[in-house]
């Protein structure tokens, strides 16, 4: 065990000297701690984003109206101004801009220029295709580069992007793009994942059958283009795959791009709907998230730079599937002239050190994956090399225990690692890491500027040192300006400001400590409460998940108001191990030791796998809910799930 706060990496005076949030304190006049300017931007929240505004120079009409003006929900930024996400994203014109590597070992460069004559030709196609301010774009696509092409065409013209994965099932796509009513669906013939390919062909066609509101089918034969040895744009689909569509023509990428055309972009108010993302939709019908121009542009200016310390001649990796919002946060390095790789494949294939290769491949400067990925580094014994370019690593996803911070500090003396915590909600993080900050094993270093987050007790009071509720008490630029189709506000107002009045509540249990920085213990709904003892689930799992016999683990209270349940563990063993009455004597021994009597479970038990989203979050509250009786096609979307086999094994 490594202690929580153990000291791992300190910066030293050069490296504080060299970061750009050093640059931008000396530029606004606030050179002092980073707790006094996280004060000032949360306390003069005015002040602060027209400083961002301006420090970036920003590229639109900044108006004359105010800031800000409101409370939440419903304040409003910037009244009076007009700007594009694509214009501020395609500012430049020389270099490298994207990296494109494939799990087959594909690799494509694209330079500025090539970039911004892609999306001149996709924008003259779309607009061929009648798609204008406010019509909405789908793509059922991987991390490829016609997605961030396609995304970027579709802002520059002021319509709304929003995507999905192609290992999304046709129920889950349709879930979500029926709701917003996309004029064009733009898609891939299939995949590939883990050394296979899938097709996909079927799938398109049967969610092209299901929205109605289509005028063309745009196909990328990704698969076919791949088999042939050309690039997507180089082949076009084959007549099996596109049968006739009720709804729309049907046309391939490269007669979308056929046609140059101008390199233009239509300003739109500063929160004019760029993009959708969408809740996860295991509970219900995913809520289809809408975001801003200029919520996102300021929001992701200043979270890249200042807290991911990125900038031009940067290269930037975050592990990522388009149905998940790192997608939209990574391809905002363009914004700040830092270039993206895009990866589409597995994360283990060949081996679990695939993505720690791409790193060193590519010379990346700054590292992302899912924590799970670094604890499944540190068990498969991974040692990375080659890392010469690389400045920091992130963590995000799910709360990193102190042992991978340790296995990062260990493996790449030297190097940060930030752990970030935010949501789809906002599409960036509320708590996080800085180059100025020093790094101790499980914590997060701060909280991010123009985020004033606190931790609410039950009474709904502000604390310090404890355990409590994350919640905003401010609104930040990037938070919804609405959800689609919901035009009294109430499903957005039910989301986050039914509890407390007025405040953001997040859904997480957070610590603040007295110096700012911070722990996420998890969901604050799938709390573990044994004999009043409140406690997150990623303690639980930093006990259980460090024996080597367990790959995964699940752990559920079924208590109720003023009735105690039973604790049930759940494990997914490695290859080769059993679940012995040995391994689970130690179990319990060990979350007795380091958690409390209270928190030994009732039963364990060994289950195939742990189920998650398709963005990887494990489903605490669906397996709860099937444990107190709820059948369990009415807990959990299986189409919104990664594995919805391995929900069987969770019936009482």
């Amino acid at each position: 065990m490594v202690a929580e706060g153990t000291l791992l990496w300190e910066p030293s005076d050069e490296i504080v000297a060299a970061a750009r949030l050093t640059r931008y304190m000396e530029w606004a006049g606030r050179s002092g701690a980073y707790e006094d300017l996280w004060r000032w931007s949360v306390d003069s929240p005015r002040e602060f984003w027209a400083s961002i505004w301006e420090y970036f120079d920003v590229i639109g009409e900044r108006g004359d109206g105010p800031v800000l003006d409101g409370t939440m929900p419903g304040a409003t930024w910037f009244a009076g101004s007009s700007l594009n996400y694509a214009e501020n994203a395609l500012r430049r014109e020389t270099g490298t801009a994207v990296v494109f590597v494939s799990e087959e070992g594909g690799r494509q460069e694209l330079t500025w220029a090539e970039l911004r004559d892609e999306v001149a030709r996709v924008r003259a196609g779309l607009v061929r295709l009648g798609v204008g301010r406010g019509d909405r774009v789908a793509g059922y696509l991987p991390n490829i580069p016609q997605a961030l092409i396609a995304f970027l065409a579709t802002a520059s013209l002021g319509a709304i992007w929003s995507a999905g994965s192609p290992d999304f099932g046709v129920p889950s796509i349709v879930d979500r793009f029926k709701q917003i009513e996309p004029k064009v669906l733009i898609a891939v013939d299939g995949y590939h994942y883990n050394g296979k390919s899938y097709d996909r062909s079927a799938a398109v066609n049967e969610i092209a059958s299901e929205l109605p509101s289509l005028r063309a089918t745009v196909w990328i034969p990704y698969l076919t283009a791949a088999a042939e040895g050309r690039a997507p744009q180089q082949a076009e689909p084959t007549p099996s795959n596109t049968r006739e569509l009720p709804h729309g023509e049907v046309i391939g990428w490269e007669g979308l791009r056929a046609e140059e055309g101008p390199l233009e972009f239509e300003r739109v108010p500063f929160d004019h709907p760029l993009w959708i993302l969408y809740s996860s939709g295991t509970t219900g019908l995913p809520k289809p998230i809408v975001h801003g121009h200029g919520g996102v542009v300021l929001e992701h200016l200043k979270s890249l730079a200042f807290h991911q310390d990125l900038g031009e001649g940067d290269v930037f990796f975050w592990y990522t599937t388009t149905g998940w919002m790192m997608w939209n946060y990574l391809v905002g390095a363009l914004l700040v002239g830092a270039t993206p790789v895009l990866y589409d494949g597995s994360a283990t294939f060949p081996s679990a050190g695939a993505l720690w290769r791409i790193a060193a491949s590519e010379g990346v400067t700054y590292f992302g994956v899912g924590a799970p990925y670094i604890m499944a580094s540190l068990k498969a014994g991974i040692h990375p090399e080659g890392l010469d370019r690389l400045r920091g690593v992130g963590s995000t996803g799910a709360p990193l225990p102190p042992e991978g911070f340790a296995w990062v500090a260990e493996e790449l003396p030297g190097l940060p690692l930030g752990s970030f915590s935010g949501g789809t909600d906002v599409c960036t993080g509320f708590v996080g890491a800085t180059m100025l900050h020093p790094i101790r094993a499980g914590i997060i270093p701060c909280r991010a500027l123009g985020a004033r987050v606190e931790s609410f007790d039950p009474m709904g009071k502000p604390v310090v040192g404890e355990v409590g509720e994350l919640v905003l008490t401010q609104p930040m630029p990037s938070m919804p300006v609405m959800f689609w189709n919901d035009p009294s506000g109430a499903r957005y107002f039910d989301s986050y400001f039914d509890v407390y009045p007025g405040v953001w509540r997040h859904g997480d249990w957070i610590k603040i400590n007295e110096d700012g920085s911070c722990v996420i213990y998890g969901r604050s709904d799938s709390t573990l409460n044994r004999g009043g003892v409140r406690m997150g689930t990623s303690e639980f799992y930093r006990v259980v998940e460090r024996f080597e016999e367990i790959a995964d683990s699940l752990v559920i209270d079924t208590g109720q108001l003023g009735q105690e349940g039973r604790l049930l563990l759940y494990v997914t063993l490695v290859e080769g191990a059993t679940m012995s009455e040995r391994l689970e004597r130690d179990l319990c021994a060990a979350l007795r030791r380091e958690l409390s009597p209270r928190h030994v479970p009732n039963e364990i038990h060994a289950v195939p796998g742990i189920p998650r989203t398709l963005s990887g979050k494990k489903l605490e509250v669906p397996v709860r809910k099937i444990l107190l009786g709820t059948p369990v096609e009415e807990a959990a979307n299986p189409d919104a799930m990664a594995n919805p086999e391995v929900l069987r094994h969770f019936t009482p």
